[in-house]
């Protein structure tokens, strides 16, 4: 079908006067359908935008174009030139020695061109079935940066288990709504292309400098997901006249929500999905350790698990923003140099204990191209969302990162009038200034740091292996137990505020398409009971959800995923007594896909948070 570029004239009020009107001319890249679906403007779900919606730049004209869309799959060669200006990278950070590239600068930019994207891969070879790729502005350097809209009261989200029947209601039409603009496949504020939105950001159908542009498994996590539900949000609130309008989060840090709300589990609502594990619903705990299989352990055991991943991840391992946001992506590098705490869990194994074992990769959760057809993702990652502000009040150094290429870097979206803009990171760090907030909860986690220990005084590291011994690591196929010399003991209360004690996993290979996760434990040996996690000795965990790594257009390698997986052990040593030891013991269990898991050394460093 041949696609014509539109423009569509939107009337709405002004804020400032309900008898004056503004006119906004609104980017669409649209067919045919598209046009007799929209030139009728007075239903009543498109007539009358909330109020608090608009601001003066937004009456600025774009034109766009779908060529995008309709290219998929073939090749220009001048989307190779790209220039660096368009890569949403930086330099900087604890990690971003190991993976740094020799670059006479490296400012962050403007998103990519967005003529660049491209197909899509559910995995290596195998294609995504349609375009992820948005309708695309014909000037993107003249596409202006939001600017965040008059407000007089935040939007508050709240825990979705407790619900009322009102808001329930609310939602399935504000979602039904926006599942009806499908009719047009080039309305961006359609489901399916909120959904692509995810899809082409995670699953290789961006390319920036000649790589793959990849929002997962970086200190990007955090910022894009942030900036990608307040559209989402704002567009359901327009959709019903309601600025008021707030998604729920999933609550499953606290007992009371460690199950799928029961709002998302009803048979034909709009919020239902049926590519969900039919055995994790009606009430069945969540296991946020979940690896793809379930394991054969008692609700108590599983919420208890659940309360210690998440005192580990939020406080143990995350004592400074590197640990919790993620590696820096400078320009230059590869995709991918290394996940934060919550991105890794409970982030991931929440994405595949919902996903549905019966679909051939796990859809729709279960997969970064599907996940956000399910419209339970929003809520999960409304609560991973959410943690970034818990993660901040627990105090010490836990802040936002200061530094530069990470507050400047860009991404892309279209606001609720259909407008495209720019967005930055630096203007995502308080949600309040954004206009919502989150409906208090208890956090247990908080106090949920494991006192119980496995084994009484220290493991004989004598009779175990070194870990010169032990790696390189072919493949971690079984347990291992290797003993690892510290860079100092005995440290006191002021060196140890100074500098992060940090185990870590140098280049951390794995097949990328299948479910990965094994688990690290300190001073015990392979004989550990690795189903229950709250022992004192447990140091945390690693998964990946499979996706895809994009290095030459079709060429890919099963195993092209390399990483650096860190720890956070100062805590840990003081809490089974070890802080005065030179030598100590690590144990690693492969839970699931440690067959296809190589690593080439393991270190311990002492890092300035």
């Amino acid at each position: 079908m041949k696609v014509a570029t539109l423009q569509t004239k939107i009337t709405h009020h002004n804020t400032m006067s309900s008898s004056s009107a503004a006119t906004a001319t609104v980017p669409l890249c649209t067919n045919k359908s598209f046009s007799s679906s929209f030139t009728n403007n007075n239903s009543s779900f498109l007539s009358k935008p909330s109020q608090l919606f608009l601001h003066g730049r937004r009456n600025q004209s774009f034109k766009v174009s779908s060529n995008a869309n309709n290219n998929v799959g073939g090749h220009d060669k001048n989307l190779d030139a790209v220039d660096r200006r368009n890569v949403l990278l930086g330099l900087g950070g604890l990690y971003g020695a190991a993976n740094l590239a020799p670059l006479a600068s490296a400012s962050p930019i403007p998103p990519p061109d967005l003529k660049s994207c491209d197909v899509a891969f559910v995995k290596p070879g195998v294609e995504v079935k349609y375009s992820c790729c948005p309708p695309v502005p014909d000037d993107m350097d003249s596409v202006p940066y939001y600017k965040f809209p008059p407000m007089t009261k935040l939007r508050i989200r709240p825990p979705a288990h407790a619900a009322d029947e009102e808001y329930v209601a609310k939602y399935q039409l504000a979602t039904s709504r926006m599942k009806e603009l499908d009719k047009d496949s080039f309305d961006p504020l359609g489901f399916k292309q909120q959904a692509n939105i995810h899809c082409a950001y995670c699953n290789g159908a961006y390319k920036v400098g000649g790589k793959e542009l990849q929002v997962h498994f970086s200190w990007l996590f955090f910022p894009f997901h942030r900036w990608y539900l307040y559209f989402y949000e704002r567009i359901l609130g327009s959709l019903i006249n309601d600025p008021t309008f707030a998604l729920p989060y999933w609550n499953w840090d606290h007992p009371k929500g460690m199950r799928i709300p029961p709002m998302f589990d009803r048979e034909g609502s709009s919020l239902y999905d049926d590519k969900r594990n039919q055995t994790h619903r009606n009430g069945t705990i969540i296991d946020l350790g979940h690896f793809g299989k379930d394991v054969d352990t008692p609700q108590l055991q599983i919420m208890t698990n659940n309360l210690t991943l998440m005192y580990r991840q939020m406080v143990t391992n995350a004592p400074c923003p590197s640990q919790f946001f993620g590696a820096a992506y400078p320009l230059g590098t590869e995709p991918k140099p290394g996940m934060g705490t919550i991105e890794n869990i409970p982030h991931t194994p929440v994405h595949i204990w919902t996903g549905d074992p019966r679909q051939k990769n796990g859809e729709d959760m279960g997969n970064f191209y599907s996940a956000g057809l399910d419209p339970l993702f929003y809520c999960h990652h409304a609560n991973v969302d959410r943690m970034w502000d818990e993660w901040k009040l627990i105090g010490g150094k836990r802040r936002d990162l200061s530094n530069k290429d990470w507050l400047n870097s860009e991404f892309f979206f279209y606001d609720e009038n259909r407008n495209p803009y720019r967005v930055k990171v630096r203007d995502c760090l308080d949600s309040k200034k954004m206009g919502f907030s989150y409906a208090p909860m208890p956090t247990p986690w908080r106090n949920f740091k494991p006192i119980r220990k496995t084994s009484a005084g220290k493991l004989n590291t004598a009779s175990i292996a070194p870990v010169t011994k032990v790696f390189p690591l072919a493949k971690l196929d079984r347990a291992i137990t290797f003993s690892i010399t510290r860079p100092a003991s005995s440290r006191t209360t002021q060196e140890k505020n100074e500098q992060e004690e940090i185990l870590t996993f140098e280049d951390v290979a794995y097949d990328d398409t299948q479910y990965v996760r094994f688990d690290v434990f300190l001073n015990v040996d392979k004989t550990v009971n690795a189903d229950e996690l709250d022992k004192a000795e447990f140091a945390g965990s690693y998964t990946s959800l499979p996706h895809v790594h994009v290095s030459n257009g079709k060429d890919h390698d099963k195993k092209n995923t390399k990483v650096i997986f860190t720890l956070a052990i100062t805590e840990l040593l003081e809490d089974i007594g070890l802080e005065d030891e030179d030598t100590i013991a690590v144990t690693l269990v492969p839970k699931v896909g440690g067959e296809g898991v190589s690593i080439q050394t393991v270190e311990i460093q002492l890092k300035d948070c």
